[in-house]
């Protein structure tokens, strides 16, 4: 009966350096291709069938397909990443202008205001009443 013990040198550090080094390599390579699927999608000025057969090169023959997509249109890869974070960017301050910009919270505002310097006795009842009016239409 064989009872042989596998220590750690058994496997050298060499083929574990190569095993992280592959697995390492695979996974950006998957970053890439599904970056350049991404790409694909959100390029505006490509049409449909274009894109479609972008889409098939690169699932049918991965490699080559990776490679020929970043050597073809690489360079206006981060053009078009810059335009798309712009256009992101737009939409938000777009939202918070129009947030801000709010009538409804505006008056309410203006009214939390008035009270406390109700409150507070800088205002009479009579010129609350009046600026209420003024706030309320």
């Amino acid at each position: 009966m064989d009872l042989s013990v596998y220590l750690a040198y058994d496997y050298p550090v060499l083929g574990a350096f190569w095993t992280v080094m592959w697995i390492f390599l695979w996974v950006m390579w998957l970053f890439l291709l599904f970056r350049i699927i991404v790409d694909v999608f959100r390029d505006h000025e490509m049409s449909g069938w274009l894109k479609a057969v972008w889409v098939l090169f690169l699932l049918l023959i991965p490699f080559l397909g990776v490679l020929v997509y970043v050597i073809a249109r690489g360079k206006d890869m981060g053009k078009r990443e810059v335009q798309h974070a712009q256009e992101r960017q737009d939409a938000f301050n777009s939202y918070i202008r129009e947030t801000v910009k709010d009538p409804g919270r505006a008056g309410a505002d203006d009214l939390v205001r008035l009270s406390e310097l109700k409150a507070k006795g800088d205002l009479s009842e009579e010129e609350f009443q009046k600026a209420k009016q003024k706030l309320l239409g």
